[in-house]
């Protein structure tokens, strides 16, 4: 698989095409459109004083790409035979990177609702969903939570996050913005709720899946109606989450006849330049592709502090 255009999904179905794949003796699961291709590892160059997750570099059409060993991120154990690998080339948060993989299984299409969420007691892991498929368990991987981990492993930054968080101001207007927000990842969800908090917004009410944001909403509607503008004044939301994805929420959303006066900020590690027109079919009022969250800020004054 060198491209994954052809099998993109519309926009909103409530579908999601996933790749199955092996890292020691366990199966797991990444969005297909996160990754651009397959490839096997052909050489490899070490790269001294870096983390021990980090197996070296590659290059992949005279481009270097990080290779990150998933084996000793997830198992502690460094890949045996590194140049006998798979290896999944992503793109995420504007970053291409590799992770190394025993073997490609192949491809599913499910439902978002089939990802079952992680018990509270391993909501903090790696693990973001599990999808039970044929007698078996894939987890979906919170790969965001991986990259920053690796890139930021003294927890005293944000990864590709942090230039943005400095060239944000307070401003005192915003403690009266209500927001909404969703993103199936732990560490993206504290991390909105430090740094939009520093920014001047207190009134912040997240979830972690796109299912309860619309609960949520449509029973806001129906007990306030058209007022229930007056509870809340943006909802931003990320695409991948279990239960029911982003894109979808969005279309619900602006189907319905009361709730779709609210605007709707998709922020997302999966707005690029080929996915764009995703959230543009679904009705979204605005898309950030992260880890721009400065420009994020700005979109939400755009729509609740500087709104017509």
């Amino acid at each position: 698989m060198n491209e994954t255009k052809g099998i993109l999904l519309e926009s909103g179905t409530g579908e999601v095409e996933v790749l199955e794949f092996i890292v020691g003796h366990k199966h797991y699961a990444i969005n297909v459109v996160k990754t651009k291709e397959i490839f096997q590892v052909s050489n490899i160059t070490q790269i001294p004083n870096t983390s021990p997750s980090i197996a070296g570099m590659t290059l992949i059409r005279g481009k270097t790409i990080t290779l990150i060993d998933l084996k000793h991120t997830l198992e502690k154990e460094k890949q045996a035979n590194i140049e006998k690998s798979m290896a999944l080339l992503c793109e995420f948060n504007k970053t291409e990177v590799a992770f190394l993989v025993d073997k490609v299984v192949g491809i599913h299409r499910i439902g978002w609702n089939q990802i079952e969420k992680p018990d509270e007691i391993v909501i903090d892991s790696q693990v973001i969903g599990n999808i039970v498929m044929d007698n078996k368990i894939l987890m979906l991987l919170d790969f965001e939570k991986i990259f920053m981990d690796i890139s930021s492993p003294n927890k005293s930054s944000y990864g590709g996050y942090d230039k943005g968080i400095e060239k944000i101001q307070y401003n005192k207007k915003r403690a009266d913005v209500k927001l909404v927000l969703a993103d199936d990842s732990t560490t993206i969800r504290n991390l909105l709720k430090d740094v939009l908090t520093e920014a001047g917004y207190v009134n912040l009410t997240f979830f972690d899946d796109g299912q309860q944001v619309y609960d949520y909403l449509t029973n806001l509607a129906k007990e306030k109606g058209k007022d229930f503008l007056k509870y809340v004044d943006a909802l931003i939301t990320d695409i991948e989450m279990p239960q029911m994805d982003g894109h979808t929420l969005t279309r619900k959303i602006k189907e319905d006849a009361i709730l779709n006066a609210l605007p709707v900020i998709i922020f997302s590690s999966l707005i690029t330049d080929d996915l764009y027109h995703k959230g543009e079919e679904v009705g979204a009022n605005a898309q950030m592709s992260k880890p721009d969250i400065d420009n994020l800020v700005k979109m939400i004054d755009d729509y609740t502090l500087n709104k017509a």
